[in-house]
């Protein structure tokens, strides 16, 4: 039987009693302002979209070794901390609800990002194809250099440090990026970690990274304001895994003993790369089995098809990026069947107020 629920439905996170379900998903718009700190545009940005159930900020970096695109935020100076406090205090006057991603991009960097010019580090020195897009254009990307054993517990300190720097912020809460490539997912998959200590080989090794990047933040914060972000099978960055079913199971599983606030999975854009017994498989409905707590999933869904993932029980929330992006006022669109804006690609990253702050709300639209 489906569950009587929809996205406009509350529900209960962590702590919180949300208005509806509906998640604005966390999206690189390359808007920061000097030295990665928040400016009051990106709290208008954000305030206009308070709406949400839950805003996930966009990727802030946790260390200056984490930083790997142009014009993005940080979380580990007093300035960007002053920054994000902005952001909260815009968000919260509104009455909203927003968590912080922590962010490190590993090898998906480039020595101009890196203090020093040194290489981007890594679990393992396993180069991405392609480019990166740098300050002075793209450029192809580097090998990285693989992290001593030694040097993980700094990397997870970091992690620390940046869950720190959010709760000085303001933040509700915070989410650990492990998904797209970046640095925790890189520990994770296979294709990007060939280790050979202890957390390299089978997934128990590879998971370890994650889960203790997991516990130093629930230190900070307490498990009910922690959320986590997979992508299972997600092949951006050029990622991979011999068995993802297997890899994010095992994460999911060791991941449900910490009572987190949520679970973040973004499906594979092709749902044929997520294989259970053979068959593709939805990895939301396949990690539920695993992760007893909240869900939330994420992939270009539309306010029928979140619908219906929450009526099969697959998710609690549902993540929608673009969509959020185009109509600050989402929740409410939905509510009133109302047509939506369309995203504006020329001006997803960098730039200024166009394409950022002046999507119209609906009642700007019917009074035009």
């Amino acid at each position: 039987m489906s569950r009587q629920i929809n996205l406009l439905s509350p529900v209960e996170v962590g702590p919180y009693e949300l208005g509806n379900r509906i998640v604005m998903a966390p999206m690189t718009r390359n808007r920061a302002g000097a030295g990665g700190a928040p400016t009051p545009l990106n709290a208008t940005y954000y305030a206009q979209r308070a709406s949400a159930g839950l805003i996930i900020t966009e990727g802030a970096q946790v260390s200056p070794q984490g930083v790997g695109y142009p014009d993005t935020p940080g979380i580990h100076t007093p300035e960007q901390v002053a920054g994000w406090r902005l952001v909260t205090d815009a968000v919260h006057a509104r009455g909203g609800h927003i968590f912080l991603q922590l962010w490190h991009v590993g090898r998906a960097s480039h020595p101009s990002f890196q203090p020093g010019g040194a290489l981007p580090v890594a679990p393992s020195a396993v180069a991405p194809e392609g480019e990166v897009m740098t300050a002075e254009g793209p450029r192809p990307f580097v090998t990285p250099r693989a992290l001593e054993t030694d040097e993980v517990a700094e990397v997870v300190g970091q992690f620390r440090a940046g869950a720190e720097n959010a709760l000085r912020a303001g933040f509700d809460g915070v989410e650990i990026h492990g998904a797209n490539g970046y640095l925790v997912d890189q520990f994770l998959q296979d294709g990007t970690n060939r280790r050979g200590d202890r957390y390299g080989g089978p997934p128990e090794n590879r998971a370890r990274f994650l889960l203790e990047v997991t516990e130093a933040v629930i230190g900070v914060w307490g498990a009910g304001r922690v959320g986590v972000r997979l992508s299972p099978a997600s092949t951006f960055n050029g990622m991979s895994d011999t068995d993802p079913a297997r890899t994010f199971g095992y994460a999911a599983w060791e991941l449900d003993r910490f009572d987190l606030a949520y679970l973040h999975v973004v499906e594979p854009r092709d749902p044929k790369l997520y294989l259970v017994g053979g068959e593709p498989t939805s990895a939301t409905g396949h990690l539920r089995a695993a992760f007893t707590g909240t869900l939330v999933t994420a992939q270009n869904y539309t306010f029928e098809r979140g619908n219906e993932a929450l009526a099969r029980g697959d998710a609690d929330l549902v993540a929608f990026g673009r969509p959020f992006l185009a109509n600050p006022d989402l929740p409410r669109r939905f509510a009133l069947g109302a047509p939506l804006n369309e995203p504006d690609h020329a001006t997803f990253y960098g730039g200024g107020a166009r394409g950022y702050t002046d999507y119209p709300a609906l009642e700007h639209q019917q009074a035009a």
